[in-house]
């Protein structure tokens, strides 16, 4: 059911400041709205703004639209969560409502702090069943200390678990656990079927629609302030790039009034001030880009003609210039060292494999992604890229690899500080969700990660779904290096489990180290199913048979403490001798094939993970056996 049909747009999608239909010709801040949409990963916040986008008639009648249409990035489609902040626009009422879609996860905390600063309220979406979670925390929070006012959304109702009164006693107690102002906990509550465009002020109510929800924003979320007559300022939050302009930037006008062709100030980070000229200026409709003449306080646009231009960078007035305050970001927390890929089948199927295309990857990757941090190491082949978590940095390289470069890379570690002469590391507060029944074997996972127990919630009993136990712990990030896969095999995969940034505490000690060494190809070749059969005893295999593997390579996990060099190319002896049992079929157990983060974690301080558009291989950073170090079992013991 259709809510509002808005003024048709051109085909070319190009609307002129002149327009008497258009949202931005001579806009009063009183018809716009600036909301960001935040929560947890996977709690429906793409699913709701597909909704919205269609019942506000951004769609032509029959076009054909896939599900989840602002996750535009393959991996978020094949992940199903939101990596990169974007924003779309709909028309209800005469009023554009400006839309940021913010991804849900900390590690992609970068982008949620930019997409907070360009709007005037959030809609905080909680699942009806999961209820709050670590990333709903995180967000929330940013949120109250912008002072943003919430509208409070209780998605998923229709779920067989949902349990959304206890939900919505459980966001009370986050806002007032977050120090929430009485303002601000005078929320209004939505209750949400996002899959199906349905929002209601009550749980019984009847509508089928979003009109509430429109109604909600409207009422609930300020026009943005600003006077139009003022000095420009405008925020950069975001960088895209068109093959026709180059760089554009995103931001939001703070101030004052931008025109397409205007000369305007760049004031830099470091405090100058760079001239240049607007050649294109820019607002949105729907999934769309549209052209405009010119902006005012409040309308959220991107310019282009800014070549340089970062994000954090305030647009102002050339001849008055008046920069805005920088945008805080949190630290990163995780290190690890790219370098090129020297393994014998380097070169095989990347296009991009020496440093310094690696290099200018990483610079380019620096334009638009403030969270991440790269240094030079010791050799110029070498790399140190620092990001907010494994889960930003596994997702960095997942794209590199799609784009044709090849890499290696090393154990994830963490970035410490020094703090009146005393080495200080991150903490992380650690959420599980789980069945009961596995709670005492976890608990003795963390509490050998140094993770304190501080608080325990049972979901309820007599109810299979509820069978469950919610698991809160501080434990340092060193601490989840190589976690999640032991957790997930300590509870048969049942578990569910989030991480946020807490702050710094002092050194914590050594942390036991992997206990199992590895099985490792000693010479080249292509894998058999006779080796492999001999050696599936020893431990857990990697590869399958027909395999082409070289020296240095690992091939397997060993069941023992140190690393055991093995032949997985040898082929049975045949000889003119038959036996009863000669011909027996090999059964092998299931190779173990790892995904990228898998691999991330499992390999040791000597190894690294080989990288390529079509394959991931495991390997010692020394390929030759007798010029590799050995592992002592009294050194793996004490760490």
């Amino acid at each position: 059911m259709e809510i509002h049909t808005p003024t048709t747009v051109p085909d070319d999608k190009s609307v002129s400041s002149h327009s008497p239909d258009s949202c931005y010709a001579g806009s009063l801040n009183s018809s716009i709205r600036n909301i960001a949409i935040i929560a947890h990963v996977d709690h429906g916040k793409t699913t709701l703004v597909d909704a919205m986008l269609r019942q506000s008639g951004i769609f032509r009648k029959g076009e054909a639209v896939v599900e989840r249409v602002m996750d535009s990035n393959d991996l978020e489609r094949e992940r199903g969560i939101t990596i990169l902040a974007k924003n779309t626009a709909v028309t209800y009422h005469g009023t554009r409502i400006n839309i940021v879609d913010t991804p849900g996860h900390s590690d992609f905390g970068g982008e949620v702090e930019r997409a907070l600063k360009l709007v005037d309220g959030v809609l905080l979406l909680v699942d009806a069943s999961e209820g709050p979670l670590p990333q709903t925390r995180y967000v929330l929070r940013k949120a109250l200390e912008a002072n943003l006012p919430p509208i409070v959304v209780i998605n998923k109702i229709d779920r067989s678990d949902a349990r959304p009164q206890e939900v919505l006693n459980e966001v009370y107690d986050l806002f007032i656990d977050l120090d929430a102002t009485d303002e601000q906990l005078e929320f209004p509550v939505l209750y949400a079927i996002s899959k199906n465009g349905i929002a209601r002020e009550t749980l019984d109510g009847t509508s089928e629609n979003l009109q509430p929800l429109f109604e909600a924003i409207l009422h609930n979320i300020p026009a943005p302030s600003g006077e139009r007559d003022a000095v420009l300022q405008l925020l950069v939050a975001n960088l895209d790039y068109s093959e026709y302009h180059g760089r554009l930037a995103l931001g939001r006008i703070f101030s004052g009034t931008l025109h397409r062709g205007d000369e305007v100030a760049i004031a830099k980070l470091d405090k100058s001030f760079q001239k240049t000229r607007i050649t294109k200026l820019y607002g949105f409709e729907g999934l769309e880009r549209i052209d405009l003449e010119v902006a005012e306080a409040g309308d959220i646009v991107a310019i282009a003609g800014v070549e340089g231009i970062t994000i954090g960078e305030t647009v102002t007035s050339a001849e008055n210039p008046a920069p805005l305050p920088h945008i805080p970001i949190d630290e990163p927390t995780i290190s690890m060292v790219f370098t090129i890929n020297t393994s014998p089948f380097s070169g095989r199927e990347g296009s991009y494999v020496t440093s310094r295309h690696l290099r200018d990857r990483l610079d380019k990757e620096l334009l638009t992604n403030v969270s991440i941090r790269v240094e030079d190491m010791g050799s110029h082949d070498s790399f140190k890229v620092m990001g907010r978590g494994e889960l930003q940095l596994a997702i960095l390289i997942e794209m590199m690899r799609r784009e044709g470069y090849e890499m290696a890379v090393g154990k994830p570690e963490i970035v410490t500080r020094t703090v009146n002469g005393k080495i200080q590391e991150p903490l992380e507060q650690l959420v599980i969700d789980l069945p009961q029944d596995f709670v005492g074997v976890l608990m003795q996972e963390i509490g050998m990660r140094k993770g304190v127990n501080t608080k325990i919630v049972s979901h309820g009993t007599g109810h299979a779904t509820h069978n469950r136990v919610r698991l809160e712990f501080t434990i340092p990030s060193r601490g989840l290096i190589g976690l999640r896969g032991e957790i997930l095999k300590a509870t048969r995969g049942t578990a569910v489990m989030n991480t946020l940034f807490e702050g710094y505490v002092d050194w914590m000690g050594d942390l036991p180290t992997r206990l199992t060494g590895s099985l490792v190809a000693d010479r080249a070749g292509r894998t058999t199913a006779f080796a492999l059969w001999n050696l599936q005893e020893r431990g857990d295999l990697f590869v399958q048979p027909g395999v082409e593997v070289y020296e240095g390579m690992v091939v397997g996990q060993n069941s023992r403490w140190d690393d055991m060099d093995v032949n997985v190319v040898k082929e049975k002896k045949q000889t003119n001798m038959r036996a009863s049992t000669a011909d027996e079929a090999i059964r092998l157990v299931p190779f173990r094939p790892l995904t990228l983060e898998e691999a991330i974690e499992f390999i040791s301080d000597d190894e690294l993970v080989e990288i390529t558009p079509k394959s991931l291989r495991l390997r010692k950073k020394i390929l030759e056996y007798n010029k590799r170090p050995k592992k002592h079992k009294n050194a793996v013991q004490e760490s």
